[in-house]
This record gives structure tokens, C-alpha cells and sequence, in this order.
């Protein structure tokens, strides 16, 4: 039953990733008010590639 939890956590989490990087230039202009979006948006799909390494590791390494 822990496994199931955390595959499904880990699958959230590449998902949220996969959407940071596509839609980066969108989450900027909605929720950030500073005048560089390309900084803005490069720092979201940089998080959005970590954070989906990170939940694709999960699912990778878990037993």
C-alpha cells in the first residue's frame, strides 16, 4: 500500500514538472510582477526539470 502511495506521489510529481517547463512563460506573466520574465520563466522550467528528475528517480528506484 506505501508503494502505491508513493508511486502515485511520485507520478504527481513529474507531471507538476512537465507542466513547469511547458508552461513557465505563463505561470510568469499570471503570477509574477517583475519586468525580466525570461529570468522568471528560466527559473521555473529549471525547478521544473529538478523537480521532475527527481519524482522520475523515485519511480525508477523504488521496490
Amino acid at each position: 500500500m506505501l508503494q502505491i502511495i508513493i508511486k502515485l506521489i511520485a507520478i504527481l510529481m513529474v507531471f507538476a514538472g512537465v507542466i513547469l517547463i511547458y508552461d513557465a512563460r505563463l505561470i510568469t506573466k499570471k503570477f509574477f510582477g517583475f519586468g525580466d520574465q525570461n529570468e522568471g520563466s528560466l527559473g521555473l522550467k529549471i525547478l521544473g526539470f529538478i523537480i521532475a528528475i527527481i519524482g522520475g528517480l523515485i519511480l525508477y528506484f523504488n521496490f
